[in-house]
């Protein structure tokens, strides 16, 4: 069987985040890196993220809590510890989604406003 690489963007946000939070974080972390081939978040948040997979046309991924806290991340942010139990909510969803053995490309990037998060994985489907 095949495998094929999977390059996921992860987001993690603030309630008040808006699509161009997102994009303006996701511009910012593939900046250099591969084109995406799937986006993902927290499975509560997927909403706006879904706005944004239509829109570029990709597989939107809801990660639930406990592959969020399973995940190692590279960085640590005390909000999203206390949060939801995990040192980056962008970098959990976009490891967890790229599957067993996947590896950041990029750790969380912010976007300008501050309201959002991304990081850049890879794994293989």
């Amino acid at each position: 069987m095949e495998r094929h690489a999977v390059i996921v963007a992860g987001f993690g946000f603030r309630a008040e985040a808006t699509l161009a939070s997102l994009q303006d974080a996701l511009a910012s972390a593939q900046h250099g890196q591969a084109q995406v081939t799937r986006l993902a978040t927290p499975r509560d948040k997927a909403p706006l993220v879904e706005r944004l997979a239509e829109a570029m046309d990709l597989l939107l991924v809801a990660i639930d809590p406990d592959a969020l806290r399973a995940a190692q991340t590279a960085t640590k942010s005390a909000f999203s510890l206390k949060i939801r139990q995990t040192g980056s909510v962008a970098e959990a969803c976009a490891l967890a989604a790229a599957g067993p053995g996947a590896r950041l490309l990029t750790p969380r990037h912010i976007s300008h406003d501050r309201m959002a998060t991304c990081a850049i994985a890879e794994g293989f489907a």
